[in-house]
């Protein structure tokens, strides 16, 4: 009689386990090779798109942004405001109006994209010790435009404000410093966290598709026929090792390469770096996996989808601050992997954090990764019972 020792029979189930994990991870990389649309979505994309906002906002800031002024004073106090503005390397001064309507047909034809009122009482109620109000009109086609402009505009009048109280002892001398972006330019601002919703958002078009694709094969069903390879486990951790091997040279890519070619500020090193991704990688593709159980046509992730990526964005405290933010958007941002993504990575990369310093991101990033591995642990579990 021939018995088979236990640890023989565990060695023999591991032995199987992986086996089948990486007979599943074949069989994803092979569905994803011959599927096109999932190939733009996991390496196309993903290629093209950082160095298209790169080249976009490549220049960081803008210079010399045409302004027209309509100068109702007829002042000296007027006209050095106006000097200040002038002098500064981010606004020209095109023109002084005639008229309000006369600054809005040059803004129409693009003559100019701002226009700076001065109203008849700026002089008096300076020389009453009252505060003047300039009025400022932009063209929102362009952010940068609006930016330099206001900016410029706000830096000349507080110029002028120290120079006509000097008689006044200031008890704080402040003085403004920009942290981590000095040069206050767009690129070095908004780029690191395109770079992480990028790889999310393909990540979810991309695996969205694939389901979709399992489906309309398989009558129904989310997943291929994958039983004979032993369940919920193998199936869930073969395909998220086939994404998570495509995403590892994707990163690379996005998050090294893309801002050393467009001199990011990059403060962090490569191993902390890569500490970091891992489970901003595997929470996304666990998030993705969950939410693309609910798709049913190829088209849908299109369709519904590619939208979120503002929503995400907003979500993360980037566009808008978190502090500012109430509670309820806060607390659906917490369910988003590119929230704590973006909040981290910018923390680390573009100001230098250690990795100790972005725990509370790193925590909830390995929760939530956690969290829809289990919500996509029970999804599967639930088609291969069906199957």
């Amino acid at each position: 009689m021939h018995l088979t020792h236990p640890d023989m029979k565990l060695t023999n189930t591991i032995s199987k386990g992986i086996s089948d994990c990486f007979s599943i991870w074949e069989q994803e990389l092979y569905l994803i090779r011959k599927d096109i649309g999932v190939v733009l979505m996991f390496i196309i994309v993903p290629l093209v798109y950082p160095v298209l906002y790169g080249l976009i906002y490549n220049t960081e800031t803008i210079s010399e942004t045409p302004l027209a002024v309509v100068d109702e004073s007829h002042s000296a106090l007027a006209r050095e405001f106006v000097r200040k503005i002038d002098a500064s390397p981010d606004v020209r001064v095109f023109a002084t109006a005639a008229s309000l309507e006369e600054a809005k047909e040059w803004m129409n034809r693009k003559k100019i994209y701002g226009i700076l009122l001065i109203p008849s009482d700026f002089n008096s109620r300076i020389n009453r010790g009252e505060q003047a109000v300039t009025a400022y009109y932009a063209d929102m086609s362009s952010i940068l435009f609006y930016q330099a402009a206001l900016l410029t505009a706000t830096d000349a009048s507080f110029e002028m404000g120290k120079k006509i109280h000097t008689g006044t002892e200031q008890a704080i001398e402040s003085v403004y410093v920009p942290l981590y972006n000095p040069q206050k330019g767009f690129a070095s601002f908004l780029l690191p966290a395109i770079l992480i919703l990028v790889i999310q958002q393909t990540l979810l078009l991309g695996i969205g598709i694939l389901s979709a694709s399992s489906r309309e094969r398989n009558r129904g069903y989310l997943i291929t026929c994958h039983k004979r390879y032993g369940g919920t486990l193998r199936t869930v951790f073969g395909k998220a090792l086939a994404y998570l091997f495509i995403y590892i040279s994707v990163c690379i890519w996005a998050l090294v390469i893309v801002p050393h070619l467009f001199k990011i500020p990059q403060l962090t090193n490569f191993g902390m770096l890569a500490l970091f991704v891992l489970p901003f990688l595997l929470s996304s593709i666990f998030f993705s996996m969950t939410l693309a159980s609910f798709i049913r046509g190829r088209e849908t992730p299109m369709m519904v989808l590619v939208f979120t990526s503002l929503i995400f964005l907003f979500l993360s405290g980037v566009s808008w601050p978190l502090s500012a933010m109430p509670d309820y958007w806060k607390y659906l941002g917490y369910l988003i992997p590119s929230t704590f993504g973006i909040q981290g990575f910018i923390k680390l990369n573009s100001m230098g954090a250690s990795l100790w310093e972005i725990a509370f991101e790193y925590r909830m990033l390995w929760l939530l990764t956690g969290f829809y591995f289990i919500t996509t642990c029970l999804i599967y579990r639930r088609q291969i019972i069906r199957i």
